[in-house]
């Protein structure tokens, strides 16, 4: 293979514009030609207190000078702590920490397997949804339901029932004595921003415990304030058995969680394990995101927020003739009647807005949690530009 550009020696698995981004600075990103460019997808949700925020690359310089991996086999400090502060203010009591979302949410379905071997007669069925997302692993593209996945990798893992996003008649229909568990987003992110109904939610819980079933969030894109609250079950007014957490959680470090009720801990020791996880660097970064969004005010500015994007949006799409706008907070979609998302989103890019087309029929804002309202302003101003351009 010829050596024709720089990039050549990278792996070819996502298209990428011709650009390299150098510098990164809250919610603007610097390319290597100086350009900059308002960032409102910031590494797909990951980036929730922005580039390069103070509070990160003082906390990596510091434990880095101390303590950066002992390895699993012992306690550290920064792990403790972390799982310390996520239990005390959500409905769990034990932690395992994670490098990724996937690596989390493969480690959700290995807990409920483990815990219907010992609970449910071998039971290992999971439900998850039609469109849902839950990773790239095998395991976790076997649970997810994208439409182009299902011939990809063959043999998949078996043991996953997919049925229709909120339809609990379905839900309900896919049970089996086979069954452990049921598995979601509270709001499909990849699928495009479509909510999981309060109803629907509220009434997986009451099936959970009806059919002595496990009950799994992924949390990975909803929690750690992307919705308002620090975690999207909290808005449904249940509690999962077991949730997953990913992206926000680092704050564009490599770090997630896998969270469960005390009476779901079954794994033994070798069942689980991993030799960055839990490492005291990034549950260093873990301690010092979550603290920031514990601050008071913090979760209001995001609330705050996410109205003013929201509005904005919903009129910008009565003035262009454009479709529904959906989520919650600063996870936001708009419906693009045209089916253009993709070169919309490729115009924005070129005039220095980076948003992301979930869809070819959505798009998709996820901007960090601390954006400002002067920074809003903007990107809207530039998106009506935009709608406009692309209209004439």
């Amino acid at each position: 293979m010829s050596k024709s550009s720089a990039f050549d020696s990278l792996m070819s698995i996502t298209k990428r514009p011709p650009m390299v981004m150098v510098e990164g600075r809250g919610s603007w990103l610097t390319d290597s030609s100086g350009k900059r460019y308002l960032d409102f997808i910031q590494g797909w949700a990951v980036n929730s207190l922005g580039h390069a925020p103070e509070v990160i690359s003082q906390t990596l310089s510091s434990q880095a000078a101390r303590l950066i991996s002992p390895s699993p086999a012992f306690y550290n400090q920064p792990a403790i702590s972390l799982a310390d502060l996520l239990t005390s203010h959500s409905c769990f009591e034990r932690v395992f920490f994670a490098n990724s979302g996937a690596e989390a949410n493969e480690g959700a379905i290995k807990l409920a397997r483990k815990w219907g071997s010992l609970h449910k007669q071998g039971a290992y069925e999971i439900i998850t949804m039609v469109n849902g997302f839950h990773g790239r692993t095998l395991a976790t593209m076997s649970a997810s339901g994208k439409p182009h996945w299902q011939e990809l990798f063959e043999p998949k893992v078996p043991g996953f029932i997919k049925v229709a996003l909120n339809d609990l008649d379905a839900t309900r229909a896919a049970i089996t004595e086979r069954t452990v568990a049921i598995m979601l987003e509270p709001v499909q992110g990849e699928a495009g921003v479509i909510p999981a109904s309060q109803p629907f939610l509220q009434g997986l819980r009451q099936l959970a415990d009806q059919h002595r079933l496990l009950l799994i969030f992924d949390e990975v894109q909803t929690g750690m304030g992307r919705l308002g609250s620090l975690f999207a079950y909290q808005q449904a007014g249940i509690e999962p058995d077991i949730m997953t957490l990913g992206k926000g959680i680092g704050g564009g470090v490599p770090l997630a969680a896998l969270l469960a009720k005390e009476t779901v801990c079954c794994f033994e020791p070798g069942d689980q394990g991993g030799t960055y996880n839990g490492n005291p660097l990034m549950a260093a970064v873990g301690c010092a995101v979550l603290e920031t969004m514990l601050q008071p005010g913090f979760l209001e500015q995001v609330r705050e927020r996410g109205v003013q994007l929201a509005n904005g949006l919903r009129k910008l799409s009565t003035q262009h003739g454009l479709g529904e706008v959906r989520g919650t907070g600063l996870l936001l979609g708009m419906a693009l009647p045209a089916g253009n998302g993709d070169a919309i989103a490729e115009a924005a890019r070129e005039q220095g807005l980076l948003i992301n087309a979930a869809r070819p029929d959505t798009l998709r804002f996820m901007p960090a949690l601390n954006v400002s309202a002067d920074e809003v302003d903007t990107c809207l101003a530039m998106l009506d530009q935009l709608f406009a351009q692309q209209a004439a």
